[in-house]
């Protein structure tokens, strides 16, 4: 396998493999689905399988493209409440202050440095970008494709997945991607230095891949370990399985190894029973947090906790949902919503409270946890943006999100996808 990356001070325009092809309507909407060579390469799977991200257990398209907006309240147990009901409140609703990027190609992955810029991927152009402030907007800087040729395998939501930047690693710390190859998914590192990157070396290879469900969040928590995310790989019965990596949350030392505490020192499997998680979060207290994509009826939040089995494929939602399970073996997740108002992916905190991208939903849901334990939610920017991905919190306390348009199931405006800025 060959990693290599450009380097370039200028932005060229997308590669042919990447670009929209089609001309706008009058609403500044195009009438075609985005190409690019993984979807091109998978189109027989596309068309045979299912999709974690919109399609569930459904192989065929649904009839119409256009994204829910629906806003309906959530079915968590608590209801949503209104202003004057919600716990803790630490500020107003977001608002959207600017994009610090436009015309990209499914962003995926966001990490900041210490000198407060931000490395992205792109999910299907394998692009890796840099994002620095000017002025009072931002500058987008190519800096080339991660990996190519025999390196990369086609597959629908696999590509260049999530980064992390390694803590206090100074002006040249390590950064961590999670990729699909032809063989796997993985995670690789390499020394950021001198505006670029070292040669990419593997660091954890194995994670079974698929077209579908290849997980892919990264992040360093609290305690200096890296926290990985995985799908089950199209193979329920993985996610029970404590000898395979589909469908956990591995924690490990930079290095791959299994980090001290693990429920078994000798495995990085950190919880189990995860159908697709695309979101990890840790809270004030340190607590973690995961967003989860169900099958049909529930998607998840849940309170991540070592050695917690989260049910699937026994398990979709609650215990009480589902006839049969012993509530006793199953972590519950804290809110649960529809699929179509979620199909959930980036997950952060931010202000005292938890903030959800929904694909499908086409909304931010903004979570808050009270001193019982109980959630509350409330949607924001419903249908405004279309599929809303990753979501992270800035070193200056707002957030960025990007949106999911140009992944074959939304509708793209012409300057999507972006990378919008939040404020209060």
């Amino acid at each position: 396998m060959t990693w290599w990356t450009g380097r370039g001070d200028l932005r060229p325009s997308p590669p042919p493999s990447a670009r929209y092809a089609g001309a706008t309507d009058a609403t500044g909407r195009s009438p075609v689905r985005p190409v690019t060579i993984v979807a091109l390469a998978a189109t027989a799977a596309l068309a045979a399988a299912c999709s974690s991200e919109q399609q569930r257990t459904t192989p065929t398209p649904e009839p119409s493209a256009s994204p829910s907006v629906s806003e309906s309240p959530s079915v968590s147990a608590s209801p949503t409440p209104g202003p004057s009901a919600r716990p803790g409140q630490d500020g107003g609703p977001p608002e959207v202050a600017g994009a610090v990027a436009r015309n990209l190609r499914v962003p995926w992955g966001l990490a900041f440095l210490d000198d407060g810029s931000a490395l992205a991927t792109e999910r299907d152009s394998w692009r890796l970008l840099h994002l620095t402030p000017r002025g009072e907007g931002w500058r987008t800087r190519d800096l080339g494709v991660l990996a190519t040729g025999p390196g990369s395998g086609p597959s629908v939501e696999g590509g260049l997945l999530g980064i992390a930047v390694e803590p206090d690693g100074g002006e040249d710390p390590r950064v961590f991607v999670y990729v699909t190859t032809a063989e796997d998914n993985r995670v690789v590192s390499a020394t950021w230095e001198g505006g670029g990157f070292s040669e990419w070396e593997p660091v954890l290879t194995g994670i079974p891949r698929y077209d579908y469900h290849d997980g892919g969040r990264i992040a360093f928590g609290p305690d200096g370990h890296l926290y990985v995310a995985t799908g089950d790989a199209g193979q329920p019965e993985l996610a029970q399985d404590q000898e395979s990596l589909a469908g956990k949350i591995l924690r490990m030392r930079p290095d791959g190894t299994p980090a001290p505490g693990n429920p078994d020192g000798d495995s990085l499997v950190y919880s189990s029973g995860h159908r697709n998680v695309q979101g990890l979060a840790w809270d004030d207290d340190g607590q973690l947090w995961a967003s989860e994509f169900g099958e049909n009826s529930y998607d998840e939040l849940n309170r991540i906790e070592a050695g917690g089995n989260y049910g699937w494929p026994e398990v979709e939602g609650r215990a009480a949902d589902n006839p049969g399970a012993d509530a006793d073996d199953y972590v519950d997740p804290v809110a649960v919503w529809s699929t179509d108002e979620a199909s959930p992916s980036g997950l952060a905190w931010a202000d005292g409270r938890l903030w959800l991208g929904a694909l499908r939903g086409t909304r931010l849901w903004e979570v808050r946890i009270a001193d019982d334990g109980k959630a509350t939610s409330t949607p924001h920017f419903v249908g405004e943006y279309g599929r809303m991905r990753t979501v992270v919190a800035t070193p200056e306390g707002e957030l960025w999100v990007t949106t999911s348009n140009h992944d074959g199931r939304g509708e793209p405006a012409q300057v999507d996808d972006r990378i919008l800025r939040l404020t209060w």
